[in-house]
C-alpha cells in the first residue's frame, strides 16, 4: 500500500446527487477522477487495470449519507479486494492522508519464487496499522477458498512484476554490459513510480537493501 493524493474539490454532482433519495454516487466525473487519483490502480493490493472494479467507501456508510456521498470517501479499488473488506475493517490507516504514512507503517515482502505468500509486517502496535495489516494479508493471501485462488491470480501478477524489476536491478549492477544504463535506470524509476503496479512492495526491495538504498532511494519520494 502506497500513498495516493486525492485531488479536490470534490466533483460537484456528489452534492447533487446527495439530497436525491436515490441518488448516484457514481455520477460525472467521479469515475475518471478517481482513476487518476488512484493511478488505475487498487488502492489496496495495488493491482494495475484490475478486470472488476469497484467505487469504494473507504469508512463504511451503512446508510449514512454523508459518508455514502463524501469524495474523500469514495476509494478506487478491485473487486476481490473491496468484497474482502467489506464493513470488517473500519480502522484503517487512510493511503490519501499523508500523515498516516502507510509505506512505512506496513512492511511488504514477497520472494520471487512459485507459491510465495506475500508477507505483512505492521511497523507499529497502533490498532489502525494492525488493522491495515490484517486486511492486506487476507487481500494478498485470501481466507476462504474462492478467496485463496482469487488471490493466487494477484501474487501471480506480482510474481512475474517483480520478477521483471529484480532482473532491471541485476543487470544494471551487473559489472558487464547489458544495454544502455540509463534506459535500465530510467525503467527501475518506472517500476517504484506512485503508478506502477505492487509499487509498495518494489520499494521495500530497495528499503531492505542497505545498497539499493543507497543507489536509488532517492526515488522513493515519488
Amino acid at each position: 500500500m502506497i500513498h495516493f493524493e486525492k485531488s479536490q474539490p470534490a466533483p460537484t454532482c456528489l452534492a447533487v446527487e446527495s439530497k436525491k433519495s436515490a441518488g448516484n454516487y457514481k455520477c460525472g466525473d467521479v469515475l475518471s477522477r478517481l482513476q487518476a487519483d488512484f493511478h488505475s490502480k487498487c488502492y489496496i493490493c495495488e493491482m494495475r487495470n484490475p478486470t472488476s472494479i469497484n467505487v469504494e467507501h473507504f469508512v463504511p456508510h451503512e446508510g449514512d449519507k454523508h459518508l455514502k456521498f463524501s469524495w474523500d470517501n469514495l476509494f478506487w479499488s478491485c473487486a476481490h479486494c473491496n468484497n474482502t473488506k467489506l464493513a470488517k475493517f473500519k480502522n484503517l490507516l487512510n493511503c490519501t492522508v499523508a500523515e498516516d504514512s502507510v509505506e512505512s507503517r506496513l512492511h511488504l515482502k514477497f520472494k520471487p519464487f512459485p507459491f510465495e505468500r506475500v508477507e505483512v509486517e505492521a511497523t507499529d502496535s497502533d490498532p489502525r496499522t494492525l488493522q491495515t495489516q490484517q486486511l492486506l494479508d487476507e487481500a494478498y493471501n485470501g481466507t476462504t477458498k474462492l478467496k485463496m485462488m482469487e488471490s493466487a491470480n494477484i501474487r501471480t501478477a506480482l510474481l512475474l512484476d517483480i520478477r521483471d524489476f529484480q532482473d532491471l536491478l541485476f543487470f544494471y549492477f551487473d559489472f558487464k554490459p547489458h544495454g544502455n544504463k540509463t534506459d535500465l535506470l530510467n525503467r527501475i524509476k518506472g517500476h517504484l513510480s506512485r503508478g506502477s503496479s505492487f509499487a509498495g512492495v518494489k520499494r521495500w526491495i530497495i528499503r531492505d537493501n542497505a545498497k539499493l538504498f543507497e543507489a536509488l532511494g532517492e526515488f522513493l519520494d515519488d
